[in-house]
């Protein structure tokens, strides 16, 4: 039901696949980005990306281009592309911030990608032909604290953003130089006629009237009309633009989660310090509920045998053997969620990265018929 792979006891902070996923970029928790291709019994370490001097705190690898961009704590991010000799060459791209860059994802088609910070700010960055350079375009108002984490909508247009004021904000992402705004019947865009320029805020939520915590992640639908989000108050959120902007909000009873993304029309993914990925169900009514939990791995030892261990354990050395071992496959808080196969509105396989420095590919078919009452159509 699932792969495990581990690349040392370092942390993993980020990590992003290729388009076959024959090789996989992350970060092992400092200011370096090492890119493991998948052998037939191992990953080989085969580049090792160290332009950057802080920690990397955001890594997106552009499929159909294959370019990989990278931001960190340093304030710099880099697009990086592959040379006919395999090495990657680094471009940097002049975000103009003055606090650390924190999260970095590239639009759907590529021709863009969208930087949050601590500098109370979004900057989308395009590139100039004219001068052979990466620049960027701010968004400012009415962002008062740090971007934590950013997703783009299919259409190109729309970005939203999840902030440390407890408040999720949707913009429009529209650069008159690269695209035109063809996408009138946007459910986002009704209330302004049109994405509107760069920095128009279509839409904003609360996480609770009282606060509710950071947001750690957003997520946009498959189609585009939803958008989930999870804080640090433990809770998951859904607000759905073709129903009025309608929320919903479930505070749950486990730790916060760090991570989410949608896995069909109706299914959320989420994942945090309860170190197991967790799966929701948005229903047609709006309603949101727990539907199960995809690590159903157990400890091997049976119950009899760990208390006749302990007795004897007790017996000979006077003291009793503490087995700190979770009954899940990551060992500690899971830190990054990608898909591995499929889209948003079919996925058949995502991976998580945490900080036990462990990799998990998760097969949803496998775990629809291993997990009672598991249900994905």
């Amino acid at each position: 039901m699932a792969e495990r792979y581990s690349f040392g006891v370092n942390p993993i902070t980020c990590h992003a696949w290729n388009k076959d996923r024959s090789q996989i970029a992350l970060s092992p928790n400092n200011n370096e980005v090492h890119i493991y291709k998948r052998e037939p019994n191992e990953w080989r370490l085969i580049n090792v990306l160290n332009q950057h001097d802080l920690r990397v705190t955001g890594i997106d690898w552009a499929p159909n281009t294959n370019r990989i961009v990278t931001c960190a704590a340093d304030r710099n991010a880099y697009v990086w592309s592959q040379g006919p000799d395999g090495n990657w060459k680094p471009t940097l791209v002049l975000l103009r911030i003055n606090r650390a860059a924190t999260c970095v994802k590239w639009s759907p088609l590529e021709n863009k990608f969208a930087v949050g910070s601590g500098a109370r700010l979004i900057s989308v960055c395009y590139f100039e032909k004219e001068n052979d350079w990466w620049v960027s375009k701010h968004i400012k108002k009415p962002i008062r604290s740090t971007v934590t984490s950013l997703d783009w909508h299919p259409n190109n247009l729309v970005l939203v953003a999840g902030l440390t004021d407890f408040r999720v904000r949707v913009f429009s992402a529209y650069i008159k130089l690269l695209e035109e705004p063809n996408d009138d019947a946007n459910p986002w865009c009704k209330k302004s006629g049109g994405p509107g320029s760069l920095g128009t805020l279509l839409a904003e939520f609360t996480n609770s009237p009282s606060g509710g915590g950071w947001i750690h992640d957003v997520s946009f639908s498959g189609d585009g009309n939803r958008v989930c989000w999870v804080g640090h108050d433990s809770s998951i959120s859904v607000a759905d633009a073709s129903r009025g902007m309608a929320v919903t909000k479930l505070r749950t009873e486990f730790l916060p989660f760090k991570t989410c993304t949608w896995v069909g029309p109706n299914h959320i993914v989420v994942a945090g310090h309860n170190c197991c990925p967790l799966l929701y169900t948005f229903d047609s009514s709006g309603q949101l509920s727990y539907s199960c939990k995809l690590d159903n791995s157990q400890k091997k030892e049976a119950l009899g045998l760990s208390a006749m261990r302990k007795f004897q354990s007790l017996d000979r050395q006077a003291r009793i053997e503490n087995d700190t071992a979770l009954e899940t496959v990551h060992q500690n808080a899971i830190t990054g969620l990608c898909l591995y196969s499929g889209s948003k509105g079919a996925v058949s396989k995502f991976s998580t990265s945490g900080v036990d420095g462990q990799l998990v590919v998760w097969d949803m078919n496998l775990l629809e018929k291993g997990i009672q009452n598991m249900r994905l159509n």
